[in-house]
């Protein structure tokens, strides 16, 4: 049998659980409210049902906590991309109770992101981590129920990408490593921050002409092999050579294949190479090109050029097929090429003026 005691000016309750004594203060200097608590813990503790902790105690830092150690045990998110995802959630929401975040809430979080410039599509993706942080305070018995929040509308996925003379006419205003870092990036749709850059020596094969990335360094966390072009295993010549007089420079062994050649960060991976990809585009005329448009680039030059889809997604490291078709993008060249292949089979075609590779507006594949 429970009971009910005081320890200063706040209520206390003392109950059991499978024999077993529990004491909660009810944070409160009413008795009437310690007497709700515990009946409510005692129908609880009576029906089996989980004793679930006080939702007025448990704020946004626990519940964020709870998240990142559910990444990091369960391996189904990387730790890095997600706590950068919950830095501008944290500057919002830390010092709140978790029950206090519903729908208004998250809806004044929404406007302050807009205010400051941020797009829909990176907002959703911020607010989605929030929901499934929630998610789990739920079935941890830490919330009692979700808050129903709706996602905003989206702009278009981008559909940029480089025609080769383009991406050509870039790498000559690249440095040499990240020409040949670049050309990996296009050539298989490798994401060149995170995949190509920190690439080591280990991972070149040039006597099998193979390159790999290793499980737990990519996005889906899966390692992938390919077999390298016969332009890819000229010029990855340059940074091995580089590499070599790097680490008798510096009487050491330097694992990475595209490493700082000078400064304090000597020998260490190039992190960051946005400087000399901006000043490049802007040198061909082609500002507002992204490095990541190469992946975009390389998936539809793949499937022009014939590569079986399944073959392309396993080089791409792309899991699922809606996101594969959707950067699989068609432009005004590919129509006009295919019309002139047209032209050949129907009777009374007439020529077409060739293709102008320049065309610049992509088409969306369907």
């Amino acid at each position: 049998m429970g009971h009910i005691y005081k320890r200063g000016t706040v209520y206390w309750i003392k109950y059991y659980v499978n024999g077993r004594p529990r004491r909660e203060s009810s944070g409160s200097p009413k008795e009437s409210a310690a007497r709700s608590l515990l009946k409510e813990r005692e129908g609880r503790a009576v029906t089996g049902q989980p004793i679930l902790k006080r939702a007025d105690r448990v704020y946004y830092e626990e519940i964020a906590e709870d998240l990142l150690r559910h990444y990091a045990t369960t391996g189904s998110r990387d730790l890095q991309e997600a706590r950068s995802r919950l830095k501008p959630l944290a500057r919002f929401f830390t010092r709140r109770r978790a029950v206090d975040i519903d729908r208004a809430l998250v809806t004044q979080y929404v406007e302050h992101r807009q205010e400051e410039g941020l797009a829909n599509g990176t907002i959703n993706r911020e607010v989605s981590t929030l929901v499934t942080m929630l998610g789990l305070a739920v079935q941890q018995n830490k919330l009692l129920r979700m808050p129903r929040i709706r996602k905003l509308a989206e702009a278009p996925p981008r559909s940029g990408f480089f025609e080769p003379a383009q991406f050509a006419a870039v790498g000559r205003h690249l440095p040499p490593h990240l020409q040949v870092a670049a050309t990996i990036a296009y050539t298989f749709g490798w994401r060149l921050r995170s995949e190509v850059l920190p690439l080591r020596v280990s991972q070149v094969d040039l006597e099998a002409g193979t390159l790999r990335l290793e499980p737990g360094s990519t996005k889906n966390g899966e390692g992938r092999e390919v077999y390298l072009t016969p332009e890819l295993t000229r010029l990855l010549h340059e940074p091995f050579a580089r590499v070599k007089a790097l680490g008798r420079r510096l009487n050491r062994v330097v694992p990475f294949l595209f490493p700082h050649g000078a400064g304090r960060r000597v020998g260490l991976a190039i992190k960051e190479c946005q400087k000399s990809w901006t000043t490049a585009c802007r040198r061909v005329g082609l500002v507002g090109m992204l490095r990541h448009d190469m992946r975009r680039s390389a998936v539809r030059n793949m499937v022009n050029d014939g590569v079986p889809e399944r073959v392309a997604m396993s080089i791409t490291g792309h899991k699922t097929r809606a996101v594969f078709d959707r950067y699989h993008i068609v432009s005004p060249a590919d129509l006009k090429a295919a019309a002139q292949k047209l032209a050949g089979t129907i009777p009374g075609a007439v020529d077409l003026p060739e293709a102008n590779l320049s065309d610049a507006a992509p088409v969306r594949a369907r």
